[in-house]
């Protein structure tokens, strides 16, 4: 077993969610959709104000009006049902914050402010990063398994659960493992929980479900891996070419600094593109997806930061490509775990079966 968590944080009852990067992912998918779709109908209507008579009503207070949505429902209402809404409606809340930044950073108040898209992806990213850093950092606790099924339980005591509920607390208890203290009360209050097939509608949580199913598909495919190395190869190869357009394009010194972002994140996706290329050849699938997942995140945490900077929204297409393709990697890397699970619990031959068999010395 990995390292545990410090007793003090246990102690004082700061209990990881076993969800954490779900429900993250979900709210930052929300935020960078509705920064996207905010912009793009604001262009489309003329970026109309609204107000009047020396009044403008910004949407940085409906986006504040909704995570104080999202932070109500939290605190209102206890149980993991109510966690994947307040994530999307505290997503689309923050969107609309961020959006704005470039009146929060400028004296003359510019919405158009360039640097701003790379602001808000730089936001974005720091809270994937440090979410990942928090949920990754140590493995999940034991204790913190088990409270993830207590989680499921409160929902359960008081009205039920389905058998879909019912299982992923059971699949807790199972992760807490069988010398946990606590273990069989927990599994003797979720057997005295009524059954009721009624649930909240979880469009969030179907979304996801759906996602994964068409990457584990896509994984499967045979083209996968050509088509992985291929996607690489051109934004390896795009990426610089964007930097020289903006350079030519901005015709300032300040321009450098993105155009040299920019090549120094493709040269750094290009070089563990081409290690996974090597690996993939010789047989080595696992280290090849992790070289091709590293080329992607540095495409997503260096090339596209500095793409932003440089194109503003023009990087949206890169970074909607890099998340396919991390998608894709993701799915394969939890495919490949299985199997080598599989072969890690299957039981050994026993001496002189199969491939053990020694040939019997001669009698003769």
């Amino acid at each position: 077993m990995g390292p545990t968590r410090s007793p003090y944080l246990m102690r004082a009852g700061l209990v990881r969610n076993v969800r954490t990067v779900e429900h993250l992912t979900t709210f930052v998918v929300a935020g960078v959709a509705t920064v996207l779709v905010t912009r793009l109908l604001l262009r489309l209507m003329g970026y109309p104000e609204i107000g009047g008579r020396g009044l403008h009503i910004a949407h940085v207070l409906p986006g504040g009006l909704l995570m104080l949505v999202s932070i109500v429902l939290l605190l209102a209402y206890v149980g993991p049902v109510v966690r994947p809404a307040a994530a999307l409606v505290g997503g689309i809340g923050f969107g609309l914050f961020i959006d704005e930044v470039g009146k929060f950073v400028t004296a003359d108040n510019d919405y158009f402010y360039r640097p701003a898209a790379a602001i808000m992806y730089i936001a974005f990213v720091l809270l994937v990063l440090g979410v990942q850093f928090l949920a990754n950092r140590r493995p999940i606790d034991p204790r913190e398994h088990l409270a993830n099924a207590v989680d499921h339980a409160v929902e359960g005591v008081a009205g039920g659960l389905s058998r879909r509920r019912l299982a992923k607390a059971s699949e807790q208890i199972r992760a807490a493992g069988p010398d946990i203290a606590g273990r069989a009360e927990v599994r003797a209050l979720l057997a005295a929980t009524p059954r009721d097939e009624v649930e909240l509608a979880a469009p969030v949580d179907a979304l996801w479900t759906a996602l994964q199913r068409g990457f584990d598909r896509l994984a499967l495919h045979p083209w996968a891996p050509r088509i992985t190395v291929a996607v690489l190869a051109v934004q390896a190869v795009a990426a610089p070419l964007i930097a020289i357009w903006i350079r030519f394009d901005r015709g300032h010194l300040l321009s450098d600094v993105p155009v040299i972002g920019v090549a120094v994140g493709s040269a750094l996706s290009a070089m563990f593109t081409v290690r996974g290329a090597v690996r993939l050849r010789r047989g080595d699938r696992v280290r090849a997806v992790r070289l091709f997942e590293l080329a992607v995140l540095v495409s997503l945490l260096v090339t596209q930061v500095f793409q932003f900077a440089g194109t503003q929204f023009a990087a949206v297409g890169g970074i909607a490509l890099d998340l396919i393709l991390l998608g894709l990697l993701g799915a394969e890397q939890d495919r490949l775990q299985r199997q080598a699970q599989a072969r890690a619990s299957r039981p050994a031959p026993p001496p002189g079966v199969g491939g053990d068999a020694r040939p019997s010395p001669s009698t003769g």
